[in-house]
């Protein structure tokens, strides 16, 4: 007789930088409607709350992000002129101070993060070593953050190779996969009018500032044409649609079996200290999909 086994229900937990806190309400909301994963991968952002919820300490992150302020997240930027804008070293010796570092493997919850390869563009899945080393390579955005050196390679952010990593959550035997894509509605999130897009807080003034600097380089125009975005607009804008393009083309071929979408595209890169907004509209988009939520229950108990 063929021994039937309870499905393992894998959470993956895509990229999307400050958008990623709402992985907490998402998992918050999953635990409440009876559904708790066996298994947790993450890229980005979602390798960071993925590792935390692992060990068991989702608690600890949650009060901690939610007490974070414009200036607190400032004070955890080290400025470096070297491989990226950022070292990561404050935001990486908060983690060390505030949650303990385990290896991978002695985690509560089974877990793994994407990372990319510099050299070769290869995906490259961290199973092994330091949980909070496997993050910091995990988020290490080009031009933001410098690579991490490991085993010979430079990694860099695995939303460059894997922006959702559906693969991986069944490589490490989900056989229902539960997928979060933090990138469901931010094409074009900033041409959009003042009527669409929600109001938010106004743009640190280095930012502003960077943007009076670029803009004075750009070329004159008519008055009759519309004013043409920033430089940064237009970086930013090209780097969200190549992670959609990515990721859709991944979630295509590697589809999940529930795809939950937060839907935040008005929040810029480091609004970090929008944390109580992003964690609620990760429990909103729970229940917009209660009724694929329930069927999945059902196939999983």
């Amino acid at each position: 007789m063929t021994t039937l086994h309870k499905p393992r229900v894998g959470l993956a937990l895509g990229s999307g930088s400050a958008r990623g806190w709402s992985h907490i309400g998402v998992i918050r909301a999953l635990e409440e409607a009876g559904i708790r994963p066996d298994l947790v991968c993450g890229t980005s952002i979602g390798s960071l709350v993925g590792a935390v919820y692992a060990a068991g300490e989702l608690d600890s992150l949650e009060s901690w992000v939610l007490g974070l302020q414009i200036g607190d997240v400032v004070g955890l930027a080290d400025i470096s002129l070297g491989a990226g804008l950022l070292k990561g070293d404050r935001l990486m010796q908060f983690l060390h101070k505030n949650l303990v570092d385990r290896s991978i493997e002695q985690l509560q919850v089974p877990f793994a993060a994407v990372a990319t390869s510099l050299q070769t563009g290869a995906e490259v899945w961290l199973q092994n070593g330091s949980t909070l080393n496997a993050v910091r390579a995990s988020i290490a955005m080009p031009g933001i953050f410098a690579p991490v050196r490991r085993e010979g390679s430079l990694l860099v952010d695995g939303g460059l190779s894997n922006p959702i990593p559906v693969s991986l959550a069944r490589a490490m035997g989900a056989d229902i996969v539960i997928a979060v894509d933090l990138g469901s509605d931010i094409l074009g999130r900033r041409f959009r009018t003042a009527s669409e897009a929600k109001t938010q807080d106004p743009e640190p003034q280095w930012l502003l500032k960077l943007r009076e600097n670029l803009n004075a380089l750009a070329p004159e125009r008519s008055p009759r044409e519309p004013p043409m975005p920033s430089m940064i607009d237009v970086l930013s804008s090209s780097v969200d649609i190549v992670q959609v393009r990515i990721a859709r083309s991944r979630l295509a071929g590697e589809p999940p079996d529930l795809i939950v979408a937060p839907r935040l595209a008005h929040l810029n890169l480091f609004d970090f200290h929008c944390a109580e907004e992003a964690i609620e509209e990760g429990r909103r988009a729970v229940e917009r999909v209660a009724y694929s939520l329930s069927v999945l229950k059902g196939e999983a108990t």
